[in-house]
């Protein structure tokens, strides 16, 4: 039988270039973009940290990590709309174990 949704951690990096407001804004944005297309589990901002290796000539990132459940096909509309979206350094959309 096939899978209805999944479990998915999703972890994304945002340049801290774009200012408190538009941190929160993209937070906000993705947040909405999961509950339109499933159940958000969990939020969690882990603030601005120093990356492992520098990206586009940045030194750090705003880390935000979510949980959330969703029809197999989200992940990668969500890959998707991260890829286009200004501001998104990188983005690691994982499937959880049932």
């Amino acid at each position: 039988m096939a899978k209805i949704t999944g479990k998915y951690e999703v972890l994304y990096i945002i340049d801290p270039a774009v200012g408190e407001e538009g941190i929160q804004a993209l937070v906000e944005k993705f947040k909405g973009i999961v509950e339109d297309h499933g159940t958000l589990s969990s939020i969690d901002e882990w603030g601005k940290r120093k990356l492992a290796y520098p990206i586009n000539d940045l030194t750090e990132g705003y880390y935000v990590l979510m949980t959330c459940e969703a029809k197999p096909e989200f992940p990668a509309e969500l890959d998707r709309v991260f890829k286009i979206t200004e501001g998104v350094m990188r983005s690691l959309i994982t499937a959880l174990e049932a």
